[in-house]
């Protein structure tokens, strides 16, 4: 995939990633197709003056038409996609890696210096050190799966936030509002552990490659119905554009949080914090969330509080044998 095509992506990847907005409790981000569709109006329709020329292919029109196969640039996105793999550790899976590690980290703590500068910082200091405390402890089990890790633990304002993040490269944002359910050590390894878990799973960095990986196939249609009106070539990129959000991304979202819950509670178990707690956290998410307004399963990032729950009674018994094992070896 070419260097350029990849520019044109990763920025607006990125801020999908990192600059989730929140409805009534659950994230929604711009699906990361949208960007086919703007690579595609770039292509056959090149912006005038635009200010920032990055957002659009610098390919000259003459060449994508005339001299691009659809087959040729399929085939050859295939074997990059088939080829670029990363195994997740504790669980196995594979997924789509089309960046290296050094990238991740660097557009990480480049992001969340953004993030730090436009947030307000908590002086809480009970709440800092807790967090600190807690998520060292944790990124320590972890260190052997990310050891390009930069760790870096900020609490930021907002009580009424029931949220926290993780940024590739080892950068984690805890909103007070979400200490409330995180109330003890044990609670908050809950959600320290599925943070940290984000970022050893690569999960951002697996979100990119996605929102290259959509947007490339993007371009073979786009150049695929080349010959068609342009009323038939919005309504195939409307289709596609549905179908890679809803048959893709979010179903690859909600798996990311499944298997951040999976990896995160094993973490935390062999840092000695009792699993059993995960359990009450998010219970206690459930009650604070109380009747605020969520999309249907299938639209949502997330799984529900309840599915969470049920995956962690699921993982338990595994859970608590590596819990018993992390208190006998300091006993």
């Amino acid at each position: 995939m070419s260097q350029r095509l990849c520019a044109s992506v990763l920025p607006h990847a990125l801020w999908a990633e990192v600059h989730p907005e929140t409805f009534g409790g659950w994230e929604y981000s711009p699906p990361p197709v949208e960007m086919s569709r703007m690579m595609i109006n770039c292509i056959y329709d090149p912006p005038k003056n635009l200010p920032d020329t990055r957002h659009c292919p610098s390919y000259p029109n003459s060449l994508m038409k005339n001299t691009v196969s659809h087959w040729g640039f399929l085939l050859i996105a295939a074997t990059v996609f088939l080829t670029a793999c990363h195994t997740v550790p504790e669980t196995g899976r594979t997924q789509l890696m089309l960046m290296p590690v050094s990238q991740e980290v660097t557009l990480g703590s480049d992001a969340f210096s953004q993030i730090k500068s436009r947030e307000t910082i908590s002086t809480n200091a009970e709440a800092i050190a807790q967090v600190k405390r807690v998520g060292q402890r944790i990124a320590l089990q972890a260190a052997a799966d990310m050891p390009e890790a930069e760790w870096e633990f900020v609490v930021f304002e907002g009580d009424d936030t029931l949220n926290a993040f993780a940024l590739p490269g080892g950068k984690v944002g805890i909103y007070t509002g979400i200490l409330k359910a995180g109330d003890t050590d044990d609670r908050l390894a809950a959600v320290m552990g599925h943070e940290i878990a984000h970022v050893t799973a690569r999960h951002g960095a697996a979100r990119m490659s996605r929102a290259m990986a959509l947007s490339a196939v993007g371009v073979g249609i786009g150049v695929a119905t080349r010959d068609q009106d342009a009323q038939t070539r919005q309504a195939i990129m409307v289709a596609y554009g549905l179908g890679a959000t809803l048959g893709v991304e979010l179903p690859y979202s909600r798996r990311a949080e499944s298997e951040a819950d999976e990896i995160g509670v094993m973490y935390a178990a062999r840092a000695g914090y009792d699993p059993r707690e995960a359990i009450t956290f998010w219970e206690n998410m459930r009650e604070l969330a109380g009747q605020q307004p969520r999309p249907p399963a299938f639209l949502s990032t997330h799984p529900t509080d309840d599915r969470r729950i049920a995956d962690l009674q699921r993982l338990m018994p595994r859970a608590m044998e590596e819990y018993e094992q992390a208190r006998a070896s300091v006993r």
